[in-house]
């Protein structure tokens, strides 16, 4: 199987410098970069950023050996700086211890009483000497230490920034693959929003249903008017009417047939 992909994969490439020539491999190169585009743009989306939250969620263990890393760091800071406390205590007391048989040499005597027991110049000047030295021996360890306590202090510092700085980053890339989330979501909604294909001739026949339910509905109040206008009316009115032209009528007669019976009455 190897030896048939080995031989289809020169051929392939025997074919493609003879079409080609010299620039085989740069159409080999672009159509490879051209392939794998393509082949990123058709992952969803979903799967990329799920692929990202997997990927932060891996920096968790990393976070967790830096810090661990940043404990021991600091045991062994707080470890030197007592070391270099002692030291100092001590060598203080050499310091002293020393000047004080420096000036007792300087004195002149001969002899010394240190304790309750006598010493010679000889035996004072040697122990002078030898607490000299190893003070001086102390002394460079002090030294050399106090320049290590200041590295690791450096270091200390300095990884405690990068943990902190992986620890807001961490947080930052959480909140924008929130972001990115809350915007798929939008992107998403829009998209089935804007799938949504109303059924024309459904809706042409919902409005004219309305439009026959409305003309209707006008018919039955124009059959309701009509017979109230024209069914089962009294005409009161012209009663009325006729009624008043007769009591004029009336009280015409009455009055001016009393008037000429006054008027022949005075005549005679």
């Amino acid at each position: 199987m190897l030896k048939k992909l080995a031989l289809g994969t020169m051929t392939a490439a025997a074919i493609g410098g003879l079409v080609f020539g010299g620039s085989a491999f740069s159409y080999l190169r672009t159509g490879m970069h051209t392939a794998q585009k393509r082949i990123r743009n058709e992952v969803p989306l979903e799967f990329e950023i799920e692929r990202a939250r997997q990927e932060v969620a891996q920096l968790v263990p990393e976070v967790r050996r830096s810090m661990h890393l940043i404990a021991e760091e600091q045991v062994e800071v707080a470890s030197l700086q007592e070391s270099i406390a002692k030291r100092e205590e001590s060598l203080a007391n050499q310091e002293e211890a020393i000047l004080s048989l420096s000036a007792d040499l300087k004195s002149g005597d001969s002899h010394f009483v240190y304790a309750g027991r006598a010493y010679k110049q000889r035996e004072v000047e040697k122990d002078l000497a030898e607490r000299f030295d190893r003070f001086k021996i102390a002394q460079e360890t002090l030294d050399r230490e106090k320049d290590l306590l200041r590295t690791k202090e450096q270091a200390l510092y300095a990884h405690r920034e990068t943990l902190e700085g992986m620890l807001s980053e961490r947080k930052s890339l959480e909140v924008e693959l929130e972001r990115l989330e809350a915007r798929l979501r939008t992107i998403n909604s829009r998209k089935q929003i804007a799938s949504i294909q109303v059924d024309d001739s459904k809706l042409n026949r919902v409005k004219s249903l309305i439009s026959t339910i409305d003309k209707r509905l006008d018919v039955e109040d124009a059959v309701l008017a009509a017979d109230g206008e024209f069914s089962g009316l009294i005409p009161v009115e012209t009663e009325i009417e006729v009624e008043n032209e007769n009591i004029a009528n009336a009280v015409e007669d009455y009055f001016g047939n009393r008037h000429e019976k006054d008027f022949v009455q005075v005549s005679d």
